[in-house]
């Protein structure tokens, strides 16, 4: 069956313009015109991702991204006008995957989509570890020291990738297309935002990483 794409969004006009867009390629779409109705939908029918208005009545976007948290790792983009860095980083940091701000292009949109898909599909059964930290990446599970650290479902993606290469130096568009499949313009940010939030949950000094490590010209690698 064709994946369920949830969309959370009080404007009729852009809910129908994704809509649209999203059954061209095949994809099922349920419609939510506020963040209650939403939560609702998304317990009943367990869609396979959702994308999210921020601005929205009864439960806006940041507060959904929250309570879908507590039940589900389906990929969530975020879809608003807001594009202050510090939304950003609240929806990010909320367990959101991506965040794109209007207006928007409904092809980026369903590209970006399809992207996050393929990404969840992508199962592993190892466990990793690099000095004193372990994921399991078949629980998503990871601990310091034997203490588990909580990761957001584009932390874990992130930092999985990292710890399968220690030592490899990534661009910040490798660990994007790794990560999610797809590189558009502006993702720069965001990878730093992620890669900020993962420093202060694994580093004991994140102003002085000694696990991703900055690569001056370069990007990032994680220090074996």
């Amino acid at each position: 069956m064709n994946p369920l794409i949830l969309i959370a969004e009080d404007d009729a006009d852009i809910r129908g313009l994704l809509k649209l867009y999203l059954e061209g390629e095949g994809f099922r779409v349920l419609e939510a015109d506020n963040g209650a109705r939403a939560l609702e939908l998304a317990r009943a029918q367990s869609p396979d991702m959702a994308i999210l208005d921020i601005m929205m009545p009864q439960l806006n976007g940041f507060e959904l991204t929250r309570a879908l948290r507590k039940f589900s790792d389906i990929p969530i983009l975020i879809l608003s006008a807001k594009s202050q860095d510090n939304d950003k980083i609240l929806g990010l940091n909320l367990g959101a995957d991506d965040y794109i701000t209007k207006p928007f292009n409904p092809v980026e949109i369903v590209a970006r989509v399809k992207a996050q898909l393929r990404r969840a599909s992508r199962g592993g059964s190892d466990i990793l570890t690099v000095r004193e930290l372990t994921l399991d990446t078949t629980t998503f599970q990871l601990t310091k020291n034997g203490k588990q650290i909580l990761l957001t479902p584009m932390e874990y993606k992130i930092l999985a990738l990292l710890m399968r290469s220690p030592g490899r130096i990534y661009t910040k568009i490798q660990l994007y297309e790794g990560a999610i499949g797809n590189y558009f313009e502006g993702d720069d940010n965001t990878m730093m935002v992620h890669i900020s939030k993962l420093r202060d949950k694994i580093e004991d000094d994140p102003k002085s990483p000694r696990y991703i490590i900055t690569v001056r010209g370069l990007g990032y690698k994680l220090e074996k």
